[in-house]
């Protein structure tokens, strides 16, 4: 390793989090109340309320914004979207119920792993908005079960079968993912990708794109059809005190995307695939997009279920940087990892900098750590885009059941990850120390692994 990159990777990473936690800007809300009762909303759960949800948003942010009120009750609607200046508050025993007929989501210009289209609505959606929020002990129910969004999934490689039935499209059918795909490696214009109906693409529960300064705070999320809270393209993004309890295929609790400057701590994660998953565009997309998802802060957060506790990937073609995490606890025999990077030859792209410290780990079951720059879910994903993966740092870690392995790291020979330290980390069981291929520089400090000192990776 040369001595530029020995030099960044000595130095105290934490003493940025400070400058950047300084960047993120709450929004403000003028003092003023527009109850969604008042613009003919009705809290019995049957009656459909998209209109009056629109006439009290608009209302609000044409006067100079506030907050949009839900009170306590049950409301049914379609897709809620956010203007600018607009803090829509549900109040404590306030549940919002989300149609699941796909015609009450309109087309709009959304995303779908990584990929930009004209797709349905997300259940809710902002764009290109500024000063927006989504607060209070309510609740958001996407309603998807196993009748309901989640079929159009079909069976999944980890063999769940979220009802799918013969001559019932799933995710990979002729018409959907695989064209969004040639279409994203082609280049084809976003306004061109036309998606919706019949094409059996789910759409995000919460989608702020190309939004600046974002808050999401309290709200409890169940039944999401895909993606949980999905900032795109945002700055300054705060997701405080949220509770995610969804166990749907794609039900990633937050995926940060082309963002940067986000706050993520004293939530909840309770999920059907990754509970913090950081992205920044697949392939072709990614790499012409070009917008890092950057400074990226996750604190005081708890991990129940999930395919990992923080990952980055497998969308992460304009590179990552500057993760840092802490006070964390994770413990699940549904959790599979701790802290996980997914990538390939065809993504392409740059992950430098994850620095993770003070982590409680009950139980998980593959890894406490997990790199892999091989992965790959759709078939042959290897190509000419090498990604490079550096300076992960895990320190002050304890891990009561750490799965399989402590580190499992798969490298590329042309393209070894580099710089990995575990330090004051210790793991009271764990069924192998380290499965390490094409890493470079790994330092173990101060480190116990079943109850032994470990000085280097053996």
């Amino acid at each position: 390793m040369d001595s530029v990159s020995r030099s960044e990777s000595s130095q105290d990473p934490w003493k940025k989090l400070i400058k950047i936690e300084q960047a993120i800007k709450e929004p403000f809300f003028r003092t003023a109340n527009y109850n969604v009762i008042a613009y003919g909303a009705v809290a019995d759960g049957k009656t459909f309320c998209t209109e009056n949800f629109k006439k009290a948003i608009l209302a609000c942010s044409e006067e100079g914004g506030g907050r949009v009120v839900v009170p306590k009750g049950k409301y049914l609607t379609g897709a809620i979207h956010l203007e600018d200046n607009v803090n829509l508050h549900l109040e404590d025993g306030a549940e919002i119920l989300f149609s699941t007929n796909p015609e009450d989501y309109p087309m709009v210009h959304t995303s779908f792993e990584g990929m930009e289209l004209m797709n349905y609505s997300p259940l809710i959606y902002a764009f290109n908005k500024k000063n927006i929020a989504i607060t209070g002990k309510g609740i958001l129910n996407g309603q998807a079960n196993q009748t309901n969004w989640w079929p159009w999934k079909g069976s999944t490689s980890e063999g769940h079968d979220y009802g799918y039935k013969e001559g019932m499209p799933s995710q990979k059918d002729k018409l959907n993912l695989p064209v969004l795909m040639d279409m994203a490696q082609t280049d084809v214009p976003v306004e061109k990708r036309i998606f919706g109906k019949g094409h059996y693409l789910r759409p995000n529960f919460v989608e702020p794109f190309g939004c600046t300064n974002v808050l999401i705070k309290d709200v409890k999320i169940i039944n999401a059809p895909f993606w949980i809270l999905h900032p795109i393209k945002c700055t300054n993004v705060i997701v405080e005190g949220v509770n995610i309890e969804s166990h749907g295929p794609n039900n990633d609790g937050c995926d940060p995307e082309y963002s940067k400057n986000v706050l993520i701590k004293n939530c909840t994660f309770n999920t059907g695939d990754d509970c913090i998953a950081i992205k920044a565009g697949r392939d072709n997309e990614g790499r012409k997009v070009a917008i890092m998802s950057e400074n990226i802060i996750v604190r005081d957060c708890k991990m129940i279920d999930g395919h990992g506790g923080v990952v980055i990937g497998s969308e992460m073609s304009a590179g990552v940087k500057n993760v840092f995490v802490e006070n964390c606890t994770m413990d699940s025999p549904n959790l599979d990892r701790a802290i996980r990077i997914k990538t390939n030859s065809r993504r392409g792209g740059v992950v430098d900098g994850v620095y993770v410290r003070n982590l409680t780990v009950g139980k998980v079951k593959e890894a406490v750590l997990k790199i892999n720059l091989h992965y790959a879910i759709y078939g042959d994903q290897t190509g000419t885009f090498i990604p490079k993966v550096k300076n992960v740092i895990l320190e002050n870690v304890t891990v009561k059941d750490g799965g399989k392995f402590a580190i499992l790291a798969d490298g590329i020979e042309s393209s070894p990850i580099e710089n990995i330290t575990f330090k004051n980390v210790k793991i009271e069981k764990v069924g192998e120390n380290f499965s390490l291929k094409h890493v470079s520089n790994l330092q173990i400090i101060d480190t116990y692994i079943n109850n032994k000192k470990i000085d280097q990776a053996n």
